[in-house]
């Protein structure tokens, strides 16, 4: 297997490193705010409302006198032109793009606003403070459910509205997006709490490294000597519910040099039982073990196996949890929890391109060794690894950083993280649910009989109870730092 690209290859037209760039622009955009200036204010944002004309408002206080509807525009116009010039990049129709994107981003803000509404997502304690004598206490997490929903619906029931917005509907660039955004996040909570994130981070990576060395032999012994699957499509499958779904589906099809149906069969099987896991997880979790946190994130991260449902289910996870705890007078700070499912999935991410080298190299000298067989280059490792970590890495040291040596910086460098972490970050999610449930079909899991069957089992019996025994493992006790704290 001899590689001719370029290490940049990619960096122009790749998801994956538009992720970086649509990350990186508003992260430096917010950074500005060091020097007194807030490039990003304009933002706009959801609010818990019960008077609908309060539902939305500006992100930041030099833009106070912005109307709250021109501040909406403003936010549809700098991302639609930043996602059209990512679209022209990665050579997409830009026409269907913009169209798609046009009534995705109404349908996004739509669930967004309607999941705001006090009788949802307002906490017990402020019933009074929003005129109202019941909700259901959902959080944002309403806002994220209702958006899935609608997804689904359009995916499954309205398949030519889900054709006319398949150009645009694309969770993982989303997400990958969201979660450079999410960097910026972790930087201003290790800020807080340096000593718990970095805690976080150590027990995250040695969990990930328990769960790789259990969970693919496991599966891939199963696959050969129980449903007698030949070893390409056990290896794709054993990466894709094993490592991190769609994408270690596709590099260790590309790695071993596997048919491409195999990889397109199993990323199928992948994104469908995400979406369960997606609907089931989060309030299981929660139901199931309510004081445990940071467990219930670690598990997540490992069990759900695309970054977008992931994120997705961490993020409800968060929102559910959080406002279970308030109800007993325990106020975690938010994104912690989802902190906990994110970053056990990146060190997750961050070992395809490793773990697609080896397989690679086993398939080389071993499985299909030959006479004058090619040899496989190092350089393979770079081009599997999810270039958006980087994004994410950078963004949470920056911030880190400036707290470790500029703090006197801090209170200007929170002015635009602020905004980017959280009304930016929470759109990202929001399309990312939306479009999630506009490219599920459920349709397609006809006629995929022992894959779907071999996937479910394993996903039962063997990942989800695994998963949570290695995160009870490293994580028992762990629980997010208090508002205030």
């Amino acid at each position: 297997m001899t590689v001719n690209r370029s290490w940049t290859s990619g960096m122009r037209d790749s998801e994956d490193w538009w992720a970086v760039w649509l990350g990186l622009i508003m992260f430096a955009a917010g950074l500005v705010s060091i020097g007194g200036v807030d490039l990003v204010g304009w933002m706009a944002k959801t609010k818990i409302w019960s008077d609908f004309g309060r539902s939305v408002a500006v992100s930041g206080k030099a833009y106070g006198d912005w109307n709250p509807l021109g501040a909406l525009v403003m936010t549809y116009a700098v991302f639609t032109g930043l996602t059209c010039a990512g679209a022209k990049a990665m050579d997409l129709n830009v026409a269907r793009f913009l169209k798609g994107w046009t009534v995705l981003f109404l349908i996004t803000w739509a669930a967004w606003i309607i999941g705001h509404e006090a009788h949802l997502a307002a906490p017990v304690n402020k019933w009074d403070k929003y005129g109202i004598t019941w909700g259901l206490s959902l959080g944002g997490g309403a806002s994220y459910i209702l958006a899935l929903i609608v997804g689904l619906v359009i995916g499954n029931f309205f398949k030519p509205l889900a054709a006319f917005l398949s150009e645009a509907a694309k969770p993982e660039w989303f997400i990958k997006t969201a979660i450079v955004y999410l960097g910026i996040k972790v930087g201003l909570m290790t800020m807080e709490a340096a000593g718990f994130a970095f805690e976080l981070a150590l027990t995250g990576a040695c969990a990930t490294f328990v769960a790789y060395m259990l969970f693919w032999p496991i599966v891939y012994a199963a696959a050969r000597r129980l449903f007698r699957l030949p070893r390409d499509w056990s290896a794709v499958l054993s990466s894709g519910i094993s490592i991190c779904g769609v994408s270690a589906a596709i590099a260790t099809g590309g790695a071993i040099r596997a048919r491409p149906v195999i990889a397109v069969m199993v990323s199928m099987l992948i994104v469908i039982y995400a979406m369960m896991e997606l609907i089931i997880l989060p309030g299981f979790y929660a139901g199931v073990a309510p004081d445990q946190p940071i467990v219930n994130g670690a598990a997540m991260g490992m069990t759900v196996k695309t970054d977008g449902a992931d994120a997705a289910a961490g993020a409800i996870l968060d929102e559910l949890m959080r406002a279970r705890a308030s109800l007993e007078g325990i106020n975690w700070e938010e994104g912690w929890i989802l902190t906990a499912s994110i970053m056990t999935k990146l060190w997750i991410d961050m070992f395809i391109g490793v773990w697609a080298f080896v397989l690679a190299l086993i398939w080389v000298y071993h499985v299909e060794r030959s006479p004058g067989q090619s040899t496989v280059g190092l350089s393979e490792v770079w081009f599997r690894f999810p270039k958006f970590v980087l994004g994410y890495v950078l963004c949470w040291f920056t911030y880190t950083g400036i707290a470790l040596f500029w703090p006197d910086l801090i209170a200007a460098a929170k002015v635009g993280a602020g905004t980017v972490q959280s009304p930016m970050r929470k759109m990202m999610f929001m399309l990312t649910f939306v479009s999630m449930g506009v490219v599920t079909d459920f349709s397609k899991l006809r006629g995929m009989g022992r894959l779907a069957l071999l996937y479910g089992l394993a996903l039962i019996v063997v990942i989800a109870p695994v998963a949570y025994f290695v995160a009870w493992t490293f994580h028992h006790g762990m629980t997010p730092p208090l508002m205030g704290e």
